[in-house]
């Protein structure tokens, strides 16, 4: 046998040993659970942020991205990846217990929506909180205040609230950024992201404003977004946290595209 048939074989073994490396990456899977009509956030062709905040994601960590598609209602978390449909969702509250969560590569608020160049009620304080329609989510299936309504109570605004239940016709925002352009209401207090997108799609021009909790109130409005895996798996959890720090400009470049209002301070955006 020649001295050189162990190189050769060697050399051969390590090609092939690279070439089923290269194999096993590009067959990577990266499946994610999200609801098939919910802007902004995500929607089946995927247009909305999280679709492509998911991509960005995918693409460093070199996997082929893949949808479970499921309305996002009661019981979600426990029939997707509760029945390990799905490896990750990309947008969670960064203490929401039922999942792992990254960091969080966001941070947003409650905001007042009004029409622009209107003297329309944008702060809990406003002297005429009480005498204008305001309007304001109601969540889960029980209808319940969101924080905002607390906040709202707790100015003295009680009859001149209106509220949209969250599911609908068309995603609460959006109907509540309509009915301030048709003048059915004055103002409303919604969710950052959600107010951002719709009023910029507006036909009448919007005004947004971060909306500042009265004093004493409990009830937190400014939230952390993170993704979350299942419980248990760190190494993945790990390896987005990497990925959104090493994309973090990408990332950013997507929520000020979609207009979702941030709160993050320079503390919150360190790895």
């Amino acid at each position: 046998m020649s001295s050189r048939c162990p190189d050769a074989l060697t050399a051969v073994l390590l090609l092939a040993a690279a070439t089923g490396a290269h194999a096993a990456d590009s067959q990577r899977v990266l499946r994610v659970c999200a609801d098939p009509d919910n802007l902004p956030y995500s929607h089946q062709d995927l247009s909305g942020f999280e679709n492509r905040i998911a991509a960005i994601v995918a693409d460093e960590l070199h996997a082929t991205l893949r949808y479970d598609w499921l309305p996002q209602r009661r019981g979600f978390v426990r029939k997707t990846m509760g029945q390990g449909r799905c490896d990750v969702f990309i947008g969670v509250p960064a203490a929401f217990e039922r999942v792992l969560t990254t960091r969080p590569y966001y941070r947003s608020s409650y905001v007042f929506v009004w029409r622009r160049g209107e003297d329309a009620p944008h702060s809990f304080s406003d002297p005429h909180i009480a005498e204008r329609l305001i309007g304001v989510q109601l969540i889960g299936n029980d209808l319940a205040a969101s924080p905002p309504g607390y906040a709202l109570a707790r100015a003295g605004a009680v009859s001149n609230v209106v509220g949209y239940t969250i599911y609908g016709d068309k995603p609460a925002a959006q109907r509540m950024v309509n009915a301030i352009a048709a003048r059915e209401i004055d103002s409303a207090v919604l969710w950052g992201p959600q107010a951002g997108y719709f009023a910029r799609h507006a036909q009448t021009p919007m005004e947004i404003a971060v909306a500042q909790p009265p004093a004493g109130l409990a009830a937190p409005f400014d939230f952390p977004i993170a993704m979350g895996v299942a419980k248990g798996n760190q190494a993945l959890r790990d390896e987005l946290d990497a990925a959104l720090q090493r994309r973090r400009a990408d990332i950013d470049t997507v929520l000020a595209a979609y207009a979702v209002p941030r709160t993050d301070t320079g503390q919150e955006k360190q790895p």
